[in-house]
């Protein structure tokens, strides 16, 4: 299926496209909640409060470019009614506890761009509550209910991450709690 925006089609996701997803995370405290247990690093990563949420959501996303042949990327908007889906008449998927996402098949500026009302991390923000590129190398995913963002990829990647300090990410083991310190549950 694809749907209109900006006078381009868009190509919209089905469950096949996140069935490497699906049913393949671990309910818990551990980043294995949101991201599944094969990558070979994973690290979460917040916005910092002397940083805006422009600044942090580009460091992110130059840093996910540096690691990522010219591809397409898979952004899911989730539907929590509160917040933007950027393309409220497609058809859901639905990953983790049911929930329902929109994915549409687009590229790291439309991650960056998109979404004007804000997301639940943070109000200013635009980018997707789960995103990958179509080779699936490495995965971003904020669930419903945390402030902070996941990500597992390849070492390099994570590696890169935890050296840029407006990406704001620290390291975590598959079993460890995902947690960022200073940060809070709701």
């Amino acid at each position: 299926m694809r749907v209109d925006r900006d006078r381009r089609d868009w190509r919209i996701g089905s469950a096949a496209d996140v069935g490497w997803i699906a049913g393949h995370t671990t309910a818990g405290v551990s980043i294995t909640t949101a991201i599944p247990p094969i990558f070979d690093a994973y690290a979460t990563t917040y916005q910092a409060d002397d940083v805006t949420a422009a600044a942090y959501e580009r460091a992110l996303v130059e840093v996910l470019l540096t690691h990522t042949p010219d591809q397409p990327w898979w952004l899911a908007y989730l539907d929590t009614g509160a917040h933007d889906v950027v393309l409220p008449h497609a058809p859901r998927v639905f990953l983790y506890w049911n929930w329902p996402y929109v994915l549409v098949e687009a590229g790291p500026e439309a991650a960056l761009t998109w979404r004007a009302g804000g997301h639940m991390r943070h109000a200013h923000g635009a980018l997707p509550d789960l995103f990958f590129p179509a080779d699936r190398s490495w995965l971003v995913s904020a669930l419903w209910d945390d402030t902070w963002t996941c990500v597992g990829g390849p070492e390099q990647l994570i590696d890169s991450l935890e050296r840029d300090p407006v990406a704001n990410a620290r390291r975590v083991r598959p079993d460890e709690d995902a947690l960022p310190p200073g940060l809070t549950r709701e």
